[in-house]
């Protein structure tokens, strides 16, 4: 019979984050297309079987990274917030931003490959968040609130994902409170459903 090692124990977290450092420090060197999981496992002193027996493969730890990464930005932006206001969009559309300009820091040799491996994820944590805000009641009333929620909250993660990941793009021109500033009137006409 084969004992499954708990996610809890500290040899299996350890080698999760020894595998982690090992991806972080190598997609600073080379682009995400030229990691190997060999070179990951190699990096972390490990072999690669104790690397598949962590991960599915690259992609898995880098949207593990990403994920880890966006939620580290988000969760203090977040906390404290009870219902969906405008000062908690406005929370959330900065630690996008912030999120996408840190961007430049975990991958600096990102490529624009790399976008569309983690966008759906993080636009679905963000919709994930704006629901976490509503009150499930109101979710629950009808059929129809319940779709109108869903698409809406679907088309505002999307909408501060899409802007946040531009502003970015472009170069951050302002600052992050600048841009959300201009930017969130549009963002609460859009809102308006989710707000009630």
């Amino acid at each position: 019979m084969t004992i499954k090692k708990s996610e809890a124990d500290p040899r299996v977290i350890r080698t999760r984050r020894l595998l982690q450092d090992a991806f972080a420090s190598l997609i600073q060197e080379k682009d995400f297309e030229l990691i190997t999981v060999r070179d990951i496992a190699e990096r972390a002193t490990v072999n690669r079987a104790t690397f598949y027996a962590h991960f599915v493969d690259k992609f898995e730890i880098l949207e593990v990274r990403l994920m880890e990464s966006f939620m580290t930005i988000m969760n203090p932006r977040i906390n404290g917030h009870e219902v969906l206001n405008e000062e908690t969009i406005k929370s959330i559309f900065l630690g996008i931003c912030e999120f996408h300009k840190s961007l430049n820091t975990i991958c600096k040799r990102r490529s624009t490959s790399l976008v569309p491996v983690f966008e759906i994820q993080i636009k679905e944590k963000i919709q994930t968040i704006l629901l976490s805000f509503i009150d499930k009641d109101k979710m629950l009333s009808n059929s129809n609130a319940q779709f109108l929620i869903n698409t809406a909250s679907i088309m505002l993660s999307w909408g501060m994902y899409g802007a946040a990941y531009t502003w970015n793009k472009e170069g951050c021109l302002i600052s992050a409170e600048s841009f959300v500033k201009q930017s969130l009137p549009l963002v609460m006409k859009g809102a308006k459903e989710l707000l009630g």
